[in-house]
């Protein structure tokens, strides 16, 4: 199946700072893929050339199977873009504002079906000043779809919503992929992009240094669990990877109060871990293991957690 974008070794430079350094991606129709990476890794920029906002010092962009660069207007007919600080007049009302945005298309759905698809019936006449967080949300996703795109772009979709607005929006949007459309989703929330995305592309320092599923992304840098554990006394970790004999433990990540590894055979390393700390003297005061998350993969590929991105 022939992609729907297809961009090729982009580069971009900002002076002397090199913001994307070799970038090449594609979507294919019916795809989600997410860019995860932390502030400053190339994401933003990496999407502002696809959208055609910012020109690219090196690489080319095809989008629908044509020349972004040449064939920007025309392009952008059949692209929807959601981005993260959207402004908009707020003493106009839902519908106002999407007549208006209808009238840049050619071709668009109705204002009342782009209403419908993100369920605001009831506030289809008042200002935009005075929805909620949630349905200014879903308002300005109805601005983003009333074209019928065939291609998605959304900058951190449900940033500040509760977890009810949150999967209101998650299910509007699964119901746009399965209409065999693409997204091309940026996020902070990694129960967001394991939702949404069929494939996850990790950006860090300009470059993308991990792609794939998220099932695969998982399996292939963590393994299916994270063994968690803490000591009572600051100074026990220390001592046990000095004196226990246990190489592994020099892959284990401090994650706040306590440290985490991939448990690749969870068993052994959690009856290794409890027998040297026995024999040492060290009080272990949490040990659990979990299922490992897109939240792991990110920490161990850059080094932070998303929350700290």
């Amino acid at each position: 199946m022939e992609s729907l974008l297809i961009a090729t070794n982009l580069r971009k430079s900002f002076g002397k700072a090199e913001a994307v350094k070799d970038i090449s991606l594609s979507i294919r129709p019916g795809e989600c893929l997410a860019l995860l990476g932390p502030n400053g890794a190339g994401k933003t920029t990496t999407v502002e050339m696809l959208e055609g906002l910012l020109k690219p010092d090196g690489g080319s962009i095809q989008i629908f199977g044509k020349d972004l660069a040449k064939n920007r207007s025309e392009i952008m007919q059949d692209v929807g873009v959601m981005l993260q600080d959207t402004q908009m007049y707020k003493r106009m009302s839902v519908r106002e504002t999407l007549s208006l945005f209808q009238s840049f298309f050619r071709s668009t759905i109705s204002v009342n079906e782009a209403i419908a698809l993100v369920e605001l019936q009831d506030k289809a006449d008042t200002y935009l000043g005075k929805l909620s967080g949630g349905q200014k949300q879903r308002a300005y996703l109805a601005c983003a779809l009333i074209n019928n795109p065939r291609l998605l772009f959304l900058d951190e979709p449900t940033t500040g919503l509760d977890p009810q607005a949150r999967r209101a929006i998650w299910d509007l949007l699964l119901k746009h992929k399965g209409q065999d459309k693409s997204i091309l989703l940026t996020t902070h929330y990694m129960d967001e992009a394991e939702k949404l995305a069929d494939r996850i592309a990790v950006v860090d320092h300009g470059r993308i240094i991990a792609e794939g599923s998220p099932k695969d992304l998982i399996e292939s840098t963590i393994g299916a669990q994270v063994l968690c554990f803490s000591f009572a006394a600051e100074n026990d970790f220390a001592t046990l990877k000095q004196n226990a004999g246990l190489n592994w433990l020099s892959e284990a990540v401090r994650v706040g109060e306590q440290y985490e590894i991939s448990a690749s055979d969870a068993v052994s390393r959690t009856t290794d871990l409890c027998r040297a700390s026995d024999r040492l003297n060290l009080t272990l005061d949490h040990l659990e293991l979990r299922r490992s998350t897109l939240e792991d993969v990110f920490i161990k590929l850059t080094g932070r957690s998303m929350r700290d991105a």
